[in-house]
């Protein structure tokens, strides 16, 4: 720990420690603070107490930062620190400057490392304290947003024993990811290396980055902790090359080796040189600060330890954020206590010093090289990076994981059943005992397999669904969750239908086989040997419409002829016959040519009517057609009906939802059980629909051809996919496999050479009812009963009238609108033929 104190030229100087040659000059008091909190918050006490120092710079450690920068506060003297990283130091108050890079930085340069190589996990290793843990919760966010994962976070304290380290390292290594991120301080950083490298993490196929924290010191580190980081990365803030910084490096690693003679002399650190622009921008502080306050007294003083409050500190701080200047680290300037953020370099550990592959600049992400930031071409991508070496000596990118880590093969779980194994089967050879597996999920599977940009050793597993007595003990929803567990199965596939249930314990790769759900019933034909076959070309509500009008014009024309037919004034009977089979003639007078309107309104329905049902019905004796009506899934519900569906599968429960009783739903082990239930009818044991998705439905239309029908809507659900666990790194690379091989139809390559087409066409649902239905002749209807009604209307009136003559009143009322016109007429011609001859003529080519 350093403390400042400015003061004027020509003053006694206690210490010999003067930097910069201004007018007002600095002098250093030095304090050991030992690493210790107690010691740095007494080192402090020490110094604003008795020596009443104006400025305070460090402590080294972000622990000791966080209590000594309370007691600036009280004081108002700046505590300024250039090696407290932990981003858990936000400022919260005034009088704390870091004049070091936040650790809170580098994270989104390491997530853009990790997006660059496309790894999906990341196992964090970090120091059990403050610097370690504070920046866990920005690491996790930047990983967050790459779309990585923190697959594991081991914490070691700081006084972690040998065998503590090698218990971790081992947990790690029989993990899944590959992929090590590493914030430690030097000292515990040094010995995990070593013990990684012991134990075989230093290999290929392992990718290890490290922190600022470690990259900047690595060149300090002795040569057996070199030769174990190599291949590693890291990323440390970018200094920017000048004739300055070439010239302080010469002449510190002059002194160096006048200091240390048994030594070599390294290249200054990046704390180094923050230190070293700190005193620069105090001593510009001071410089501007003068004499005012120098000489006044430090009347006030603090309750905490009597400490007295400073003056000057409070205007060395206000100064020091209105310095900028370039120095050695790169551009000073403070904002919010800290000084501005830079870019980060990328290095990779080869032989005995480190390689720079690339810079990350936070609004162009990752280049090469500094001086290409002005290109537009920037990205998160592995391109962007120079060549690497990685642990072992290996120049290949480690694919971020292994799977398992033992060396053993993929364990993939398929589903063995004795029916509905048209896609999956899975048999036994009676020779050799051993287990055989066909089918087009399988040759799928393998064509997915052989598309990753990597090769995976896999084996298959068989997950039986009967017992040996032919009972089912098993179902789809076991087969998923034992792949959960990771027990006995590391993935899984077959006809394994993606559900919302399913994936809250394991996760699916895109689907590769269409889904949804349907069902089919029966097909049922029209008999054309009906005795009452000649009624089903006109529907019920048709006949009785027909009827009903054949009896209403029957009866208004048997009231209009009353009166003017002789034959009206019979008996009852007469009257009947009367209205059954109409009057012949029709009489005279108005109420005959009334009658003569309501017969030829008939006539035109009745004629209309019968061309239209001897179609229909021709239609119906030459050709056999299927029922046209298919239920609804409400029909099926509220009829109360039995259905089927495969036994094992998610369908039970899906049928549930939909409404049907649990007791009315029969499951099936393969499709001749399911055609056999279909076939009873009525009987006992019987279904009425059958439900699966689709591609076992289409089967089954194939297999039993021309014998069900399918009904649609489909009911919307994922296809099938293939099954991992949680946070499988399989998941991406498997999905982005299928996708390639649907784009290039390698799928449905393999589907036409399975023969998987149906091999009979599907009996036609889409069929136009045959019946005729009264909304095709409601508008003849309407139109015959409105010129009978008004027939009617009229008959009523001269009936309630019969003093006026309505015929001769119409005649008058013709005659009159006639001569009106007439008489409108012949004015007009008057009035045209008294125009002028060229006015008549305009009016005329008008």
């Amino acid at each position: 720990m350093v403390a400042t104190s400015p003061i004027p030229s020509g003053a006694t100087v206690p210490d010999p420690y003067i930097l910069c040659n201004y007018k007002t000059r600095l002098v250093l008091y030095f304090r050991d603070s030992h690493e210790s909190v107690i010691d740095a918050a007494d080192a402090a006490i020490d110094l604003l107490r008795d020596v009443e120092v104006d400025a305070i710079i460090g402590p080294q450690r972000s622990t000791q930062v966080n209590f000594v920068m309370d007691l600036g506060d009280r004081v108002h003297v700046p505590i300024i620190s250039f090696s407290a990283t932990s981003p858990s130091l936000i400022s919260r108050t005034r009088y704390f400057v870091r004049m070091a890079q936040s650790d809170a930085y580098q994270v989104e340069a390491i997530a853009s490392i990790v997006k660059a190589f496309q790894w999906s996990q990341v196992c964090i290793i970090s120091e059990d304290t403050e610097y370690g843990t504070g920046i866990i919760p920005y690491l996790s966010n930047a990983l967050q947003n790459v779309n990585a994962i923190i697959s594991y976070r081991s914490l070691f304290p700081k006084s972690s024993t040998d065998d503590f380290i090698y218990k971790e390292l081992y947990k790690m290594m029989t993990m899944q990811t590959r992929v090590f991120v590493v914030h430690m301080s030097e000292r515990l950083g040094a010995r995990l290396f070593l013990k990684a490298k012991e134990i075989g993490m230093m290999s290929s196929g392992y990718a290890w980055i490290v922190t600022s924290g470690l990259t900047d010191l690595y060149s300090l580190m002795n040569l057996s902790v070199v030769e174990a980081m190599q291949g590693v990365l890291g990323v440390k803030p970018l200094i920017p090359k000048s004739k300055e910084l070439d010239y302080f490096a010469t002449k510190w690693k002059t002194m160096f080796s006048h200091t240390y003679d048994d030594i070599k002399p390294a290249h200054p650190s990046i704390y180094g040189l923050w230190a070293y622009d700190t005193l620069c921008a105090l001593a510009m502080a001071a410089e501007r600060v003068g004499n005012r306050l120098l000489d006044a007294a430090n009347i006030s003083y603090s309750s905490v330890f009597d400490l007295p409050v400073s003056e000057t500190g409070h205007e060395l701080l206000k100064e020091m954020f209105k310095i900028r200047f370039r120095g050695l680290a790169g551009n000073f300037s403070l904002t919010k206590g800290q000084i501005e953020r830079t870019q980060y370099q990328i290095v990779n550990v080869i032989g005995t010093g480190d390689r720079e592959v690339g810079v990350w600049i936070p609004t162009h992400r990752i280049s090469r090289k500094v001086h290409q930031i002005a290109s537009s071409s920037f990205s998160i991508s592995k391109s962007n990076l120079g060549d690497i070496t990685w642990p072992g000596g290996s120049v290949v990118v480690p694919k971020g994981w292994e799977f398992p880590v033992n060396g053993n093969k993929i364990r993939i779980g398929v589903p063995q059943k004795s029916g509905f194994n048209e896609f999956l089967k899975v048999e036994k050879d009676p020779r050799t005992n051993a287990t055989k597996v066909s089918g087009y999920f399988k040759d799928v599977f393998e064509a997915v397999m052989a598309a990753l940009p990597y090769a995976v050793s896999y084996e298959y597993v068989i997950y039986p669904f009967e017992k040996s007595d032919g009972s089912f003990s098993r179902s789809y929803d076991d087969l998923t969750y034992q792949v959960s567990l990771q027990e006995n199965y590391d993935a899984a596939f077959g006809d394994i239908t993606i559900t919302a249930n399913r994936s809250t314990y394991v996760d699916f790769s895109l689907p590769y086989v269409e889904g949804g759900v349907t069902y089919v019933i029966p097909v049922k034909y029209e008999d054309p040997d009906d005795k009452w076959a000649f009624l089903e070309p006109l529907t019920k509500e048709m006949w009785k419409v027909s009827a009903a009008f054949y009896i209403f014009t029957g009866l208004s024309i048997w009231i209009l002829g009353r009166r003017v037919s002789t034959s009206s004034r019979g008996t009852a009977g007469q009257h009947a016959g009367m209205i059954c089979y109409f009057p012949l003639f029709p009489g005279q007078g108005i109420e005959g040519t009334l009658i003569c309107l309501i017969l030829v309104g008939w006539t035109i329905v009745s004629c209309l009517l019968m061309s239209t049902y001897t179609a229909s019905l021709s239609s119906k004796l030459t050709a056999q057609r299927l029922q046209p009506t298919v239920p609804d899934v409400k029909e099926l519900i509220e009829s109360g009906v039995y259905v089927g569906c495969q036994r094992g599968s998610f369908l039970v429960d899906f049928l549930k939802r939909l409404g049907f009783e649990g007791s009315k739903i029969r499951t099936y082990k393969c499709a001749e059980d399911c055609h056999e239930a279909l076939s009873k009818g009525n009987s006992n044991g019987s279904i009425s629909a059958y439900f699966d998705v689709m591609p076992h439905i289409m089967l089954f239309l194939t297999q039993f051809c021309g014998k069900y029908v399918v009904a649609r809507p489909i009911h919307r659900t994922e296809g099938f996919g293939f099954v991992f666990p949680k946070s499988s790194p399989l998941v991406a690379d498997v999905s982005r496999a299928i996708i390639q091989l649907t784009e290039k139809g390698n799928i449905l390559n393999i589907a036409e050479l399975k023969s998987f087409k149906p091999g009979c066409a599907a009996p036609d649902t889409n069929i136009n009812p045959s019946s005729v239905t009264l909304r095709s002749f409601q508008v003849l209807f309407g139109i015959t009963a409105g010129v009978t009604l008004a027939c009617l209307g009229v008959s009523l009136i001269i009936n309630l009238y019969p003093d006026v003559n309505f015929l001769q009143i119409i005649s008058n009322f013709v005659l009159n609108t006639g001569s009106k016109f007439q008489a409108l007429f012949r004015d007009f011609m008057q009035f045209f033929t008294s125009l002028p001859p060229r006015l008549r003529l305009y009016f005329g080519r008008a």
